[in-house]
């Protein structure tokens, strides 16, 4: 096994440090915010494979490590781990910690790694109160009043890196630091680690605007940019498919599917569109984001996660011509849809399909008649699908009896083309729903998870 030796630890270069503050947290950062992301990756007492944040703002690095955390928790190289939620172990739980905080720096796509740690974390594992476990919090410590307030001038002073030049070396170092990580400062250690790993230069260019900090410097929350590096290892600024041109400006979304998915509130209050790539991802694990807080929407049934149907890639496609959403596109752009589709797309066929979907002459093709024609088969009723799903959200306040736990319930998606559902809406549903239009909820225990 490669071995780590002392001279690979080094005192942080000041240029290098601050330019890391600018980025991650722009000019004037105030102790305020700072205090708010001074915590480790501790586990809840009620749920022990569940992370706990104890303020606002650092949702945006604990619950992306929290999605890794579950998938790893809940499926196996066998398939699905049916007794994931009887980990509770807590050098097993380390070890999963361990190998998703791998996991996310390995994703940044660089084959040389930087571990942050500071001076006084610096320790043997085994002074800490167990060897490579979560850290329990206690009733006080998840209590933000009661917790040590922390300066950002003595933090950064403090901070220190060490370089690990493969994989191997990475596993090793972070298995010995896991304490630290685990610590009062780890959730903060662990961020510069990614971005450092990162490499800053290459940041700012896949940032749309770098001059935009990571975090803001009024409520401290993470960025779309930061959120999207946690998941997929790329800090692009937006959450659509691959990249577009607006006005001759190139932005860049999600290049390639994800592990982890995300879904959001304000896809629904039409402020963004999140594309297939992170609505599809590999594991039916979903980040859901409302317009201030992370929470996860999980589940083992991988039918939700099946791949899209004819009719669905269809509707996706023909929707990515309708960028305002208005359910039609103009009869000029038929073609480009159909060739986009691998339909039929000589030009005396599109000029027949133009007068045939919009005899009325009004110069739209609307999607109802677009799929019609097209896809029929895919238009009927389908029986419906049933599944389990669980929600986390590590705000303690968030859950029922302030306890940390995963809430339960049953999903199920019913085929209703055409038909409106009618349900009870909650925000939770709302945001779902921008995925899967027919979904209805029923949670245990009468009790609705919080997206806040």
């Amino acid at each position: 096994m490669a071995s780590l030796s002392a001279d690979s630890d080094s005192v942080v270069p000041p240029k290098v440090l601050e330019d890391l503050k600018q980025l991650l947290w722009g000019q004037g950062l105030k102790d305020e915010v700072f205090s708010r992301w001074t915590q480790g990756f501790v586990s809840s007492e009620d749920e022990p494979t569940a992370l706990v944040q104890l303020e606002g703002g650092p949702c945006a690095v604990i619950v992306p490590v929290q999605a890794f955390v579950l998938s790893n928790i809940l499926f196996t190289n066998d398939g699905v781990n049916e007794k994931w939620r009887e980990t509770k172990e807590t050098d097993m739980i380390g070890e999963i910690l361990h190998a998703s905080l791998v996991q996310i720096l390995q994703q940044t796509g660089n084959s040389n790694f930087t571990l942050f740690y500071t001076q006084q974390n610096n320790k043997d594992s085994k002074n800490d109160s167990h060897e490579n476990g979560v850290k329990k919090i206690t009733e006080n410590g998840e209590s933000s009043s009661k917790r040590r307030k922390f300066g950002h001038e003595k933090f950064h002073m403090n901070l220190r890196c060490q370089h690990c030049h493969s994989l191997e070396d990475l596993s090793s170092a972070l298995k010995s630091k896991l304490s630290s990580f685990q610590g009062e400062m780890g959730v903060l250690l662990y961020l510069y680690s990614v971005i450092l790993t990162k490499g800053l230069e290459q940041l700012k260019n896949e940032m749309e605007d770098p001059n935009e900090p990571l975090i803001d410097g009024v409520h401290g929350h993470g960025s779309q940019s930061l959120i999207n590096l946690l998941l997929t290892g790329k800090a692009v600024s937006h959450v659509f498919d691959n990249e577009k041109d607006v006005a001759g400006l190139k932005l860049q979304g999600i290049s390639k599917q994800s592990t982890i998915g995300f879904l959001t509130l304000l896809e629904h209050l039409s402020y963004c569109k999140v594309g297939s790539n992170f609505k599809n991802p590999a594991l039916p694990i979903w980040v859901l984001g409302s317009e201030t807080h992370l929470s996860i929407l999980f589940s083992q049934d991988k039918v939700l996660v099946a791949p899209e149907s004819k009719a669905t890639v269809a509707t996706r496609i023909f929707e990515s011509f309708d960028p305002e959403g208005n359910g039609f596109i103009s009869s000029i752009l038929l073609g480009d849809v159909m060739t986009t589709l691998g339909l039929v797309s000589e030009l005396a066929y599109v000029e027949i399909m133009k007068k045939k979907l919009d005899m009325e002459g009004l110069g739209v093709i609307v999607l109802t008649n677009f799929m019609q024609e097209f896809f029929p088969e895919e238009l009927g009723l389908k029986e419906p699908v049933h599944f389990t799903v669980y929600h986390y959200n590590g705000m303690k306040r968030s859950n029922p009896d302030n306890k940390v736990r995963y809430q339960e319930g049953d999903g199920v998606i019913q085929e209703l083309r055409g038909l409106p559902l009618v349900t009870t809406s909650t925000p939770i549903k709302t945001c779902l729903q921008t995925k899967w239009p027919t979904l209805d909820l029923q949670w245990k225990n009468d009790g609705t998870p919080s997206l806040n």
